[in-house]
This record gives structure tokens, sequence and C-alpha cells, in this order.
């Protein structure tokens, strides 16, 4: 090959893999053939970009373990959600509404994940049985070691008079002690006594 094909080729290569791969010896512009050296060399040179290579790889897959963790949450949290409000309920109310609170419950875990260590997300989880009749608990986030909630999430049934009832969607987090509400956001029932949870 001629020399400027050899320098192009090599150019080539360097601009479309980044780095990312040492190309053989074979295409090196400035040896001839007979420098070449043994076939140990090339391997130790493919070995160490391997090498290299391998770092952001497992970056990457430790960024896409965590992202798939907190897309499982979430999923998980709508289940409980969609469990909590029951069938009777779910049904009558506008579909609108209910995507935007179940976006609301999703925001809402992302956040909370947020201030945990991604270490600790594979102690982190979700309860999976709602508070059934007139109790407010739709699921927690909690630290399976030790069995402590980080999150609370509750609906509550609110009575407005001259308004009728609504359903007050919020959480509460350990860190303030659970003492503030955070709310999600809330959907009108009606005039009527709604009935109860996960009927």
């Amino acid at each position: 090959m001629k020399l400027w094909l050899r320098k192009a080729a090599v150019v080539l290569i360097t601009i479309m893999t980044l780095g990312m791969y040492v190309p053989p010896a074979f295409l090196n512009a400035d040896e001839s053939k007979d420098d070449i050296s043994a076939k140990t060399d090339i391997k130790e040179d493919i070995s160490t970009s391997v090498a290299e290579a391998d770092s952001p790889l497992e970056e990457e897959s430790q960024e896409d373990k965590s992202v798939s963790f907190v897309q499982s949450m979430t999923s998980d949290a709508k289940v409980q959600t969609m469990k909590k409000l029951g069938p009777k309920i779910s049904s009558q109310i506008d579909p609108v509404f209910l995507d935007t609170i179940l976006f609301g419950v999703e925001e809402a875990v992302t956040k909370t994940l947020a201030t945990v260590d991604e270490s600790d997300y594979p102690f982190i989880g979700i309860t999976d049985q709602p508070t059934d009749g007139w109790g407010e608990k739709i699921f927690n986030l909690y630290d399976v070691r030790t069995d402590k909630a980080l999150a609370k999430f509750h609906v509550r049934r609110d009575n407005r008079p001259m308004e009728g009832y609504w359903f007050n969607f919020h959480y509460h987090v350990s860190n303030d002690r659970f003492e503030t509400h955070r709310e999600i956001g809330e959907i009108f029932w009606s005039k009527n006594v709604p009935p109860k949870w996960m009927a």
C-alpha cells in the first residue's frame, strides 16, 4: 500500500473509534513490513485497549442498572396506587386526572430515590399491601435491612363544605420525621361519599 493511503487509513480509524481501539501494527504508516514486531506485541496492544475500554462500559452498565431500578420502583408505585384506589373508584375517575396523579407519584418516587446512595438501591423495597377501608397508606419506600421507612405515600379523603369529596395524594419523607405534607395532586370525586379503598 502507498504511504499516503496507510496514513489516511490510520487517521480515519482513529477518528471513527475515538481512541477506543488501537489498530494492529500492519496499519502503522511509519513502519515497513520488516519492522512489524512479533504477534505478542499486537496482542499486548489489543489487550491494553480492551482493558481501557472495560472501565467506561462497567460505569455505563452501573448507570443502566440504576435507571432500571428507578423505573422498576416507579412502576411498582403506580401499581400500588391503582390497587389502593380499587376498581370502583379508578373506573369512575377521569383518566387524564388519574394519569396526572400517577405521573406525580412517579416523580415523587424518583425524587426520593435521588436522595439515596446508589449502592443502597438493592436494599430499598416498596410495601405491597395498601391499607384498605378508610386508611390513608398507599405504600412505603423502606430500607429492608433496618425496616425503616424512607418515604410514606398516602391518599386522604377531604370533605370540603359546599364542594364535596376530594382525594388528596401526598407523601412524607424521613428527613423531616414525616411531618411535612408534600403534595402530589388532588382529584375531585363528587358530593357523595366515595366507596372504601380497594373496593
